[in-house]
């Protein structure tokens, strides 16, 4: 399993709703990764972390700025937790975004 799965539970599915699904395969269940759920940002957890201004443009995507600012696309999602966006379909051209550094600090507030 990837390792952005590595800390998930996997859970059994037996609801009603994946009947057919679960008929075709031969199957009594489907297999689901749990949703993972990450704790807000306090002001104390903020006044480590330093806030670097990004005025979304066309062309722009999270995969690029975690690039740019922490050296890895699979760093996205951090942006998007921080700003509140989990899309990037929640941002319009010219809406001003937030990128959190450093990405140590960040990290470890999250995963406290």
């Amino acid at each position: 399993m990837s390792h952005r799965f590595r800390n998930r539970r996997v859970l059994l599915n037996k609801d009603e709703i994946y009947k057919k699904f679960m008929e075709q395969r031969n199957r009594k269940s489907v297999r689901q990764l749990d949703t993972p759920t990450f704790r807000q940002f306090s002001a104390r957890d903020l006044r480590n972390i330093e806030r670097i201004p990004h005025i979304w443009k066309v062309g722009d995507r999270y995969y690029k700025l975690a690039i740019r600012y922490y050296g890895a696309a699979e760093h996205w999602w951090i942006i998007a937790l921080f700003n509140q966006k989990p899309t990037e379909a929640d941002l319009v051209t010219g809406e001003a975004i937030n990128i959190p550094m450093p990405l140590e600090n960040v990290l470890r507030v999250l995963g406290s």
